[in-house]
């Protein structure tokens, strides 16, 4: 909806922002699982949102950081695990984490996004059929991390076109081509349109979530319109940066922030439109206040 100000300025909310279905779930089910009065660890942090992750770190969440700290973990500082329950964050382990969660005998919740899950079947069941993975994707991101660790074949991770151009698959080899949930639909779309101009032999699932899809194109939209744009999210978020990027190219006064502190606007009298949108991972508690500040001080 949108919110008028004196001097007609209008301050609007992108039709898609902020959480999406797999982060609440996640969220959710840890704030279940802090109930029980188990010691709740997260493999990872829970979602990519630094006050998220804070509020419940001082509910006693845990963040266990790497394999490392995973395969250390002993409950109370004992060996006794069973009163530790490790939940697997939003996007999702490789198949090894999971291996070592039941080889050390501690209860696992798995708070994959469903979305997740799905590229994680799909891609092991093309590397039993001996397929060449390609993973469309940022590869330090640990959603694709995930991804190639159910990969049980030859795998290749991919960002740009550029990447995309210069790759060479062996004669009669099969590719199997995903993306990363998050990934930008267009860029995922040029980079599937080089492999089939050289002709290879490939099955293409499109794994880019509709929420992610329907985000960037509401924030564009309102972009193209905006006087100026914030964009709220977390500073390790994907697809929080690809919106930024999106939204760059439609305003030239747009800001990226992770909380209100960071806001420092100068508004011109001239402004009549200022678009917020959010990333997945942004509680909405966050966007009104954001909301409610613009609105108020402008």
């Amino acid at each position: 909806m949108a919110e008028r100000k004196e001097g007609n300025m209008e301050v609007r909310l992108a039709e898609c922002a902020g959480f999406c279905f797999g982060v609440k779930r996640a969220v959710d089910t840890v704030y279940e699982q802090i109930n029980t009065g188990k010691t709740i660890y997260t493999y990872g942090p829970i979602v990519h949102n630094e006050e998220v992750v804070r509020e419940l770190e001082e509910k006693g969440v845990i963040v266990l950081e790497s394999k490392e700290e995973l395969l250390e973990l002993e409950c109370g500082g004992t060996s006794d695990v069973k009163g530790c329950t490790v939940i697997i964050r939003a996007h999702g382990v490789p198949r090894e984490i999971c291996d070592i969660i039941a080889q050390k005998g501690l209860e696992c919740v798995d708070a994959t996004c469903p979305f997740v899950k799905r590229i994680h079947r799909i891609v092991e069941k093309a590397g039993a059929e001996g397929k060449h993975v390609v993973i469309v994707g940022n590869p330090g991101h640990p959603e694709v991390e995930g991804i190639k660790g159910w990969c049980s074949g030859p795998v290749t991770i991919l960002e740009t076109v550029e990447e995309a151009e210069k790759m060479l698959f062996s004669e009669g080899e099969d590719i199997c081509i995903v993306s990363q949930t998050t990934f930008n639909y267009n860029k995922f779309q040029d980079i599937v349109e080089i492999f089939q101009k050289k002709g290879y032999n490939d099955s293409v699932v499109n794994t880019i979530c509709n929420a992610t899809e329907e985000r960037q194109q509401s924030a564009k939209a309102l972009a193209s319109e905006a006087d100026v744009m914030i964009v709220i999210g977390g500073r390790h978020s994907s697809n929080t940066r690809k919106l930024y990027e999106i939204c760059s190219r439609e305003c030239a006064n747009t800001y990226f922030i992770q909380t209100l502190d960071d806001l420092h606007l100068e508004l011109p009298k001239a402004v009549r439109l200022v678009g917020i949108t959010a990333g997945a991972s942004t509680p909405n508690k966050l966007i009104e206040e954001v909301q409610n500040y613009v609105r108020i001080n402008f």
